[in-house]
Formats: C-alpha cells, structure tokens, sequence
C-alpha cells in the first residue's frame, strides 16, 4: 500500500493518527490515493489540478446549504513537494474557487491563515533568490508581526524543509523560548530604525505648526531629547 510504513512521528497529520491510520474524516480520500494507478501523478501540478477538482466538487455539492445556514464555504490550501517528473520542487496556494498560484519569481511566498499582518514584512523583504537561512528569518519576523495583532496565533512555528532531489524532509518545532532573542530584537531595533530615520521633513513641518500655532506647540509633538 501507498501509506503502508508511513509515521508521523511527534508531528500532528491531519490526515493520519499517531498509529498510521487514516483518520475518519481523512479515509474516503486515502482509499481514493491507494486506488489510483501506479504512476498517476507524475507532476504536482496533477495532484494539485485532482484536489481542486476535489474542492470543485464539495463546493458543488455543499457550498448552498452553508450559505443557507449562514457559513461560507471558504478553503485555502498549500500543496507542496516534488514528483518524479518535476525538476524542481513545487508549491501552489489552491483557493476556495479552485484555482491556484504557483510560487515563482513573482510569487516568492504564499501565506494561509491570517496573511494581512505579515505580509508586508515579506513583501519588502523576501526576494525569491535569497537563501533559506535569510527566508527562515523573515519568516520568523512575519510570524512575530501577525502574533502581535491576531489574537488566534501563536507558538509553536513548526518548519519543514525539503531538499531538492531526495525526498528528503526535515523537521523541526520552534517555541517561543527557542525565538526569544530574534523576537525581541526585531521589537527594539524596529524602534530605534523608526527613530534614526530622516526626519528633516518632520522638522520643516512641525517648524511651520509652531510659527503658526498658537498658543505654542504642544511639548509631547516636539522631538525628545534622548
């Protein structure tokens, strides 16, 4: 069998138990993937296409009666890993409507979950020919960034990592203890870039307040000393 041997080690599956087998919820889709014949999909583009096609169908068959009950019928998955036919590894965010978007040069990351927090760290930041070490960072500041502000995410950051070729994968589980310093660090020296950025233009602009005002402008508008 397709799954048999497999483990999922200290990890949550959400598709398996601790003991290897499928979970209720997860079994119909586990016995469709061990019918399917030897050499199905040979690129991830396929297997991505097949679980839109999937989501097309539930979203036919339930999407109505959600809506009626007042819930949206709403999606997002990242399908990632490498076939035999690919040349490189793959990544595609498939949306609610089952469509999805390969990650490339213009599309360096894909986020699920809470994206609007983060974002922009990764947006001004991420470029799709960095190295991992400098990824993973940003990652990490984008995780920090959307955990300050949504209340519904927090510790642990569970990494995965995959080399290219070897089917390879490696774990590992970060607690905040673990990230501590980096997170901290981001916080204080976030503050002191804001402060030793150019402020000439604040200066001309506060002076014409302050030629204008009166009475005078207030103390707490005025640049502290430090």
């Amino acid at each position: 069998m397709l799954f048999a041997g497999y483990e999922t080690g200290t990890w949550f599956d959400e598709m398996f138990s601790p003991d290897g087998r499928p979970r209720v919820e997860s079994d119909l889709l586990v016995k469709a993937i061990e019918s399917l014949p030897e050499g199905e999909f040979a690129r991830l583009q396929e297997s991505a296409n097949a679980f839109a096609a999937q989501i097309r169908r539930v979203a036919h068959e339930d999407k109505q009666a959600l809506e009626e009950s007042g819930l949206q019928f709403s999606i997002y998955c990242l399908v990632g890993g490498q076939m035999e036919n690919d040349d490189e590894p793959r990544l595609y965010l498939i949306y609610p409507q089952a469509n999805w978007v390969e990650i490339g040069q213009g599309t360096p990351y894909h986020i699920i979950g809470s994206p609007g927090y983060g974002k922009p760290v990764l947006d001004r930041t991420l470029q799709y020919e960095d190295s991992m070490r400098f990824a993973l960072k940003v990652g990490c500041l984008a995780f920090d960034s959307t955990r300050i502000s949504a209340a519904d995410v927090d510790f642990p950051i569970d990494v995965v990592l995959y080399f290219k070729d070897t089917g390879q994968l490696v774990e590992r589980r970060f607690d905040k203890e673990d990230l501590v310093e980096i997170t901290e660090g981001w916080q204080e020296r976030l503050r002191n870039s804001v402060t030793n950025l150019p402020s000439e233009w604040l200066d001309r602009f506060f002076a014409e307040i302050d030629d204008t005002s009166s009475p005078k402008l207030p103390d707490m508008l005025r640049e502290r000393s430090v």
